[in-house]
C-alpha cells in the first residue's frame, strides 16, 4: 500500500511540474498552401516549403522572406551544412540551394511526388521519401547526385533515422518499413494496430523507441521487437510529430481538431499532459531544441467545396503559430 502511494504523489508531483504551454505569438506571411516547416539552427530561421517558394523568417526579428527558393508543389526544406534541399512535388526533383541567397546550386531527380526528406548522419546521406512513388531516393549531399533507390511500395510520408536503419511510416499500409541504408533494402515491416493513416515520427527514449502521429491517436514502437507498445488518443488530421529530448516531451499537431497533444514519456507509460487549442489547419510542426520552441504554420479556413475537396485559405489569413512552455 505504501508502495502505491508513494508511486501515485511522485507522478502527481511530475504533473504538478510539467510545463504548460500557450501561443505566444503569431507571425503573418503571404497567402498559398504549405507543408513541412524546419528550423535552420545555423542561420536562426525558420523555413516552411510554401507552394511555389521556400519562405524563412527571421526568428530573431520576425522578419519575413516570402520567396527564398522557387520551385513547384514544394514539400519540404531541410538545412543542410550551409544549403537546402528542397523537395519538388511538381518536378520530381530535389533541389539544391544556397540557404542564405535561396540561388539553386544542383537539381536532382527523385521518384514521382518527393515529399518529406531526412538526413542520415551515418551513411552522410539524404533520404527523399517519394510519396506517389513508393521508393526512397538516396542523395549524396556532397556530390548533389542521387546514389540509389529503395523500392518500398506504399505512399510514404515522414521518416526517422537511427544505427544506419530508416523507419518510414507509410500511410496506406498503417505500417512502418524497417530500411536498412548500407543494405539499400527493406528489412522489416512493423504494423501499426491502432494507428490510421500514419504520418509524423520521431525517435524517442534515447532512440529506443519511435512515436508515430496517426488519424486520431499516436502510437509508440518498441524498436527492438518492432512492437506497439502504447496507444495514445491525439487529434483528428495530424501530419507532425517532435520530440524535446531536454523536456522527454513529444507533441503532436492535428489540423483537422486544431490541437496540440504534449505528452510526457518518462515513467512506465507515456501519458497526454496537456491538449492546446491551436487553429484548424495547423498539421506539421517543427522545434528549435535549443529553446524548445515550437512552431505550427496555419491559416483560416473558408468553405469547403460542396462536391467534397480541401476548403480554401482565406486570404490574408497565413501565419506561423509560435507555441513555448509558460514556464519558459
Amino acid at each position: 500500500m505504501r508502495s502505491i502511494i508513494l508511486a501515485a504523489a511522485v507522478f502527481a508531483q511530475a504533473a504538478a511540474a510539467a510545463p504548460a504551454y500557450k501561443i505566444i505569438d503569431r507571425i503573418p506571411g503571404p497567402d498559398g498552401g504549405w507543408d513541412y516547416v524546419r528550423v535552420d539552427p545555423a542561420h536562426d530561421r525558420l523555413l516552411v516549403a510554401r507552394g511555389t517558394s521556400v519562405m524563412a523568417v527571421d526568428l530573431a526579428t520576425r522578419g519575413v522572406t516570402p520567396g527564398l527558393a522557387p520551385g513547384a508543389r514544394l514539400h519540404d526544406a531541410l538545412p543542410l551544412n550551409g544549403e537546402m534541399l528542397v523537395t519538388n512535388g511538381g518536378t520530381a526533383t530535389a533541389v539544391f540551394a544556397d540557404a542564405v541567397t535561396g540561388d539553386t546550386l544542383a537539381t536532382v531527380a527523385t521518384g514521382k511526388g518527393p515529399d518529406a526528406a531526412t538526413f542520415d548522419p551515418q551513411s552522410g546521406l539524404v533520404l527523399v521519401m517519394d510519396h506517389a512513388g513508393g521508393q526512397v531516393t538516396l542523395i549524396d549531399p556532397r556530390a548533389h547526385a542521387a546514389v540509389a533507390t529503395i523500392d518500398v511500395g506504399g505512399d510514404m510520408e515522414a521518416a526517422a533515422v537511427s544505427g544506419g536503419r530508416a523507419y518510414v511510416n507509410v500511410e496506406d499500409k498503417n505500417q512502418i518499413a524497417v530500411i536498412d541504408i548500407a543494405k539499400r533494402s527493406v528489412v522489416a515491416r512493423w504494423p501499426l494496430p491502432g494507428c490510421d493513416a500514419p504520418t509524423g515520427i520521431a525517435l524517442i527514449n534515447a532512440g529506443k523507441r519511435l512515436i508515430s502521429a496517426c488519424d486520431g491517436s499516436s502510437v509508440i514502437v518498441d524498436i527492438a521487437s518492432g512492437r506497439v507498445v502504447q496507444a495514445l488518443p491525439t487529434g483528428k488530421g495530424a501530419d507532425g510529430v517532435v520530440y524535446d529530448a531536454k523536456r522527454d516531451l513529444a507533441f503532436v499537431s492535428a489540423g483537422r481538431d486544431g490541437t496540440l497533444s504534449v505528452i510526457a514519456l518518462g515513467g512506465p507509460a507515456a501519458r497526454i499532459i496537456q491538449t492546446l487549442p491551436t487553429q484548424a489547419s495547423a498539421r506539421t510542426i517543427a522545434i528549435d531544441d535549443r529553446s524548445g520552441r515550437l512552431y505550427l504554420p496555419a491559416a483560416t479556413l473558408g468553405q469547403a467545396p460542396a462536391g467534397g475537396g480541401r476548403a480554401p485559405v482565406v486570404p490574408g489569413s497565413f501565419v506561423v503559430l509560435v507555441i513555448d512552455s509558460v514556464a519558459g
